[in-house]
């Protein structure tokens, strides 16, 4: 019997990634989206950039990041930026959420401003536009929504509003016939988002390591969930102490379950369930931004 070898060649990959083209990366994708890839992810980015090279015509990693590295191609920075985006995200998604921002819409002074900072394929931002019109008992609950995300291919999904009929399975039958439309024909094994649910929400590429925000506040809530995880503690407080001077001195932040910001900041307090609210300490909220 032959001994095995220690470091066997990986006969799958068709393009050789060195752990050279691997740092590149991580450098790149940390200084354009401030997204922070572990050791662990490096068959997850060859998997999903081999995708680019192929498209690009391109025969290896140190090209294709030479070319980025030039600033020749702007479009390709958007395609590498959402190729290592994640978006896993779902309708009512940490559903505990919901009723406390139906309570503190109702508690709110109208019209309702809020912010939905990572909306993916758009999944959060209706569901906090349904939550509004329940809080109202109207489809045009005095409420606007705008909803950024970083991955333009996302927010295009988002903004059609089109989903298969299986990612309402768990929704509750009142809510699917009150807030969805079912496709025929062609459209069968469709759903999607009524329109005056639709006209809600404001779609917006953005970048949340970006100099300008193009928002303007001030908002009653922020939703900043299960994006603060891919950021290291330094980002996360850059990026939290931005939100201060958005957010109405009443406002809340809401979080992803897995994410604690009290390490990352402390311009918020812990209001429970990872809801946060201003610290009256550390002020700077202001009315409009």
């Amino acid at each position: 019997m032959k001994p095995a070898l220690k470091n066997p060649v990986d006969n799958t990959r068709i393009f050789e990634f060195t752990p050279r083209d691997f740092a590149r990366v991580r450098a790149l994708i940390y200084k354009q989206a401030g997204i922070s890839l572990g050791e662990s992810k490096q068959e997850m980015v060859y998997s999903r950039l081999a995708r680019r090279l192929r498209a690009k015509g391109i025969n290896s990693f140190q090209e294709y990041l030479d070319g980025l590295e030039s600033g020749r191609d702007d479009d390709e920075w958007v395609a590498f930026t959402n190729a290592l985006t994640t978006n896993l995200t779902s309708f009512f998604r940490e559903a505990h959420h919901f009723p406390i921002l139906a309570e503190h819409m109702r508690k709110m002074k109208a019209p309702l401003s809020i912010w939905c900072s990572a909306s993916s394929t758009g999944e959060e931002p209706y569901s906090i536009a349904m939550t509004a019109c329940e809080a109202f008992d109207s489809l045009t609950p005095p409420v606007s929504i705008v909803a950024t995300d970083i991955d333009t291919n996302v927010l295009e999904t988002a903004a059609h509003g089109v989903y298969p009929i299986e990612r309402i399975d768990k929704m509750a039958q009142d809510r699917v016939k009150r807030f969805f439309q079912r496709g025929r024909g062609e459209r069968s094994g469709l759903v999607r988002v009524r329109p005056e649910l639709r006209q809600l929400v404001t779609f917006k590429p953005l970048n949340l390591l970006a100099g300008n925000w193009p928002l303007s506040g001030a908002f009653d809530v922020i939703f900043c969930r299960n994006v603060m995880i891919y950021f290291d503690k330094p980002t996360q407080g850059r990026i939290l102490a931005r939100f201060v001077p958005l957010m109405k001195p009443d406002g809340l932040l809401f979080a992803g379950h897995s994410e604690n910001f009290m390490y990352a900041s402390d311009a918020f307090k812990l209001r429970g369930k990872t809801v946060y609210e201003l610290d009256p300490r550390h002020g700077g909220a202001r009315k409009s931004a």
